[in-house]
């Protein structure tokens, strides 16, 4: 195994906090830095996956974009803890529904992940299709969203190696053992949760439903910022806790 003294993909030099959120979008970690975050500074660009550290309510936290896809996200994960001692990372991130009970614009916390994928056999041998979120994370999460008012579906999705949208994703669907009631899918959540599960930090991921197989639902610009600032307030909230 070759693990160097430094980081690759994110500047050696960032000064990264103990806390964590994770969207995939680069812009969209701006976004929160600069509506949520207080005297956040840019701390990486390095491939264009911005980072930056400030501070929501005076306590020190990092946003930091990871991209598309697990081994993009397994990359800034490990490297976040391995090289920053990160201790908690919550991914936000949109998803499509494949379940009726998961609606255009309802969050869905991730008690589970399933996934078909080769990603955490390949990584450290481990020949699961499931792993879970930390458990104790999403107590925290769960009771701040009821203090919050915000409505939240806690269950299982599924990550994909491919955009769903743009493949028969049924035939994924069908596959799945009919145990797993699956809400949701999309295509990070499986290999984020396991490289923390293996490096023994807490992470879990919130999702916003943006697409459905059950509606034709388009969300206007304005309601998908709603509802996008939504789970980002109940991340921040939540990770300071």
């Amino acid at each position: 195994m070759f693990i160097g003294e430094n980081p690759i993909h994110i500047n050696k030099d960032a000064k990264i906090a103990p806390l964590v959120i994770m969207p995939g979008d680069p812009m969209r970690a701006k976004y929160i830095a600069e509506n949520f975050l207080e005297n956040a500074t840019l701390e990486n660009e390095i491939r264009g996956m911005y980072a930056y550290t400030g501070t929501y309510k005076g306590i020190p936290l990092t946003v930091m974009a990871h991209g598309m896809g697990m081994p993009s996200a397994s990359i800034y994960v490990f490297e976040l803890i391995h090289y920053f001692h990160v201790q908690k990372i919550i991914r936000i991130g949109t998803c499509g529904a494949v379940s009726p009970k998961a609606e255009i614009g309802d969050l869905i916390l991730t008690k589970s992940v399933y996934s078909e994928s080769n990603f955490a056999y390949t990584y450290n041998n481990y020949v699961g299709n499931v792993v879970e979120a930390n458990p104790n994370l999403n107590q925290v999460i769960l009771k701040t969203a009821d203090d919050l008012k915000i409505k939240v579906l806690y269950g299982m999705a599924t990550t994909m190696d491919v955009f769903g949208p743009y493949i028969d994703f049924e035939r994924v669907l069908n596959r799945i053992p009919k145990e797993y009631d699956i809400l949701s899918e999309e295509m990070e959540a499986f290999g984020l949760i396991h490289v923390a599960n293996s490096l023994n930090v807490a992470s879990t991921t919130l999702m916003t439903v943006v697409d459905s197989k059950y509606s034709k639902i388009v969300l206007s610009p304005k309601d998908r910022e709603t509802k996008l600032n939504n789970m980002i307030t109940l991340a921040l909230e939540s990770i300071i806790k």
